[in-house]
């Protein structure tokens, strides 16, 4: 599992790199982390909604949505978030702290993983720039957005001097 990855390099890191940010505006790997656990648990909360939704969504994806999926992940480009709280991560956690989260996250994701055949498809939760996706595709984003981050994790251990 790709969250193997990220912890065996999370294991490397000192408070000081962990928190290290190499210009305004520019992440640190902690925040790098809180992102991804946080987008991971979100992403996991609505493979929930859609094993719990009652009705068929006869809508799909958006075309951004239908060439995410057909190309089986994001493209190899930095995606600007908007501005606002819920997109500016946290750079006070500990490397135990964010061990512990991962670990959360892995969990949730493997109990999730066996259940998904059992989940409707037509039922699905709508994604603001992917349209209408179901439990099966909400699962496989978390994995494309873990894949997506491999780039930045690599480029933020470089400007935190972080040795393999």
């Amino acid at each position: 599992m790709l969250i193997d990855s990220y912890q065996n390099r999370l294991r490397h890191y000192s408070l000081e790199q962990l928190r290290f940010s190499a210009a305004q505006g520019v992440w640190s790997l902690c925040q790098l982390y809180d992102h991804l656990i946080l987008a991971a648990l979100d992403y996991m909360d609505k493979v929930a909604a859609c094993a719990t939704a009652q009705e068929d969504q006869p809508l799909g994806k958006t075309e951004a949505g239908e060439a995410l999926f057909e190309q089986g992940g994001f493209p190899p480009i930095k995606i600007k978030l908007p501005d606002g709280p819920e997109n500016n991560p946290s750079n006070t956690e500990s490397v135990e702290a964010l061990m512990q989260r991962l670990e959360q996250v892995r969990h949730n994701m493997s109990e999730w993983e066996v259940r998904l055949h059992a989940i409707n498809p037509n039922c699905k939760v709508l994604h603001d720039g992917f349209g209408w996706l179901n439990a099966q595709e909400w699962f496989e984003l978390a994995g494309m957005h873990f894949r997506h981050h491999l780039r930045q994790k690599d480029e933020l251990e470089r400007y935190a001097r972080v040795k393999d």
